[in-house]
């Protein structure tokens, strides 16, 4: 009874993820997300293998709420991460920072402003800002290119003005 049990939850597995994964990454935009959310549905389809007596809709059901939750955090994350952004901007200024600086980065657009905060005043790397902004890594680096060369520039033109 068993491996029969077996075969057909893996007849199942077969049939099914490649396409539940494939629909779990259009919904994520992430490949590792989309084979987590459906390895989940899997398993949890596993431990109620004998009272579902439609595999396949409990699947997509579950994925689905698996990937409606997935949105809900990386919304929380983007709040939270709004909400620190804000702070770090508006809250007492570092002694050691040059003004000027800090006021370049507070003038920089939210888009660029956020991963310079996160990954050079928190320290966080790169992953870690990818992750936090639900943006690709290649998009924050890029982010963090494009903020470095605005203050590149601001800071040259305020040197001009000065000498």
């Amino acid at each position: 009874m068993k491996g029969s049990r077996e075969k057909a939850a893996s007849e199942l597995f077969a049939a099914l993820y490649p396409r539940l994964a494939g629909w779990c990454r259009r919904l994520v935009d992430d490949d590792e997300t989309a084979h987590e959310i459906a390895s989940e549905a899997f398993t949890r389809l596993w431990s109620r293998w004998t009272s579902v007596a439609e595999p396949r809709g409990f699947l997509y059901v579950t994925a689905a709420n698996l990937v409606r939750d997935h949105w809900r955090k990386l919304e929380r994350e983007r709040r939270a991460v709004r909400r620190a952004t804000t702070e770090a901007v508006v809250g007492p200024p570092n002694e050691q920072a040059d003004p000027s600086v800090r006021l370049l980065v507070q003038s920089l657009p939210e888009r660029l402003r956020v991963p310079i905060l996160l990954h050079y005043y928190a320290d966080m790397p790169i992953r870690e800002v990818s992750v936090l902004t639900g943006r690709k890594e290649g998009t924050v680096k890029a982010d963090l290119h494009a903020a470095r060369e605005l203050l590149r520039a601001h800071l040259r033109r305020s040197l001009d003005h000065t000498l």
